[in-house]
């Protein structure tokens, strides 16, 4: 399965990343957003990441007019994905919303083109049977940010083809990432288990008075080794995207214990959402 022009739905943080670095590597790629704004601050993003680059000499001035040539911004998703080889969803952490554009992609999209979701926990089988092309239906999980993370799961889900999960790796290595292939579905795939797992801890050390921010997060550098500390790294991946996972998980399994931290819940509410707005665990307001 040949795969040259990607679709990315979805231009906020990790759709912007994740469509630039596709256009970098040598796809065609169209970046979509039914939100004008979103799309202008993907493009300024695009244009202000390239001439960065340039100007530090880590990428040549062809391939920053390959990556500009190769690299569109569309409000109407029917004309961003009907051409595509591959849909990369990276919408809002809903599955009611996730449902709603597979469905419409698969009416949009080729037959053969592969839909795949950017989704850090939601699992591709509740998003699958929306469409009539299931066994093309899988999660490739980015890491914030894209453009320098090395690592995509790509999980295979039981409904999901072995050739869909070959050709979803092969894109990878050709994003010059390294994936990791994930047999079977389970909530939150391999790393985001292991930071829940962390950052919960983290903010019930917090909640009980039992240690400062600065304190968690410096032991858990210090000693670990780990180059941010667990409230740090909420701060950066986004409080508001951990509250409606959690909220979503909650939902789903009725367990209190799966309800967001009350300091999370608190920065929620205020919309001190991290490092995006400014302050979240740490005032980034200053800097």
């Amino acid at each position: 399965m040949e795969i040259k022009t990607i679709c990315v739905v979805g231009a906020g943080l990790m759709g912007q990343q994740i469509a630039l670095l596709g256009a970098l590597s040598g796809f065609a790629v169209n970046c979509c957003d039914i939100n004008e704004e979103a799309l202008g601050k993907a493009k300024e993003f695009a244009d202000g990441w390239l001439a960065k680059q340039l100007s530090k000499e880590k990428i040549t001035e062809n391939q920053a007019k390959q990556a500009k040539e190769g690299l569109r911004f569309i409000s109407v998703m029917a004309e961003a994905a009907k051409d595509a080889d591959m849909v990369i969803e990276a919408a809002v952490e809903d599955v009611v919303v996730k449902r709603r554009i597979f469905a419409e992609l698969d009416r949009i999209a080729p037959p053969h083109a592969i839909l795949a979701t950017n989704s850090s926990y939601l699992v591709s089988s509740k998003i699958a049977d929306a469409t009539q092309r299931p066994d093309k239906v899988l999660n490739m999980h980015f890491f914030n940010p894209a453009l320098l993370m090395k690592t995509v799961e790509v999980v295979k889900g039981p409904h999901v083809s072995e050739e869909t999960v070959e050709a979803v790796m092969a894109v990878s290595r050709a994003l010059g990432k390294t994936p990791a292939r994930v047999n079977k579905e389970i909530y939150g795939f391999l790393c985001n288990r292991v930071f829940s797992a962390i950052t919960k801890e983290a903010c019930y050390m917090l909640d009980q008075g039992i240690a400062s921010i600065e304190d968690i997060d410096n032991a858990i550098k210090g000693a670990l080794g780990h180059p941010l500390g667990p409230l740090e790294l909420l701060d950066l991946t986004g409080i508001d995207l951990e509250y409606h996972l959690g909220m979503e998980r909650f939902r789903e399994t009725g367990n209190l214990a799966d309800k967001p931290s009350p300091s999370l819940v608190e920065r929620y509410a205020r919309g001190d959402y991290g490092r995006k707005t400014g302050k979240g665990y740490y005032d980034y307001s200053k800097k």
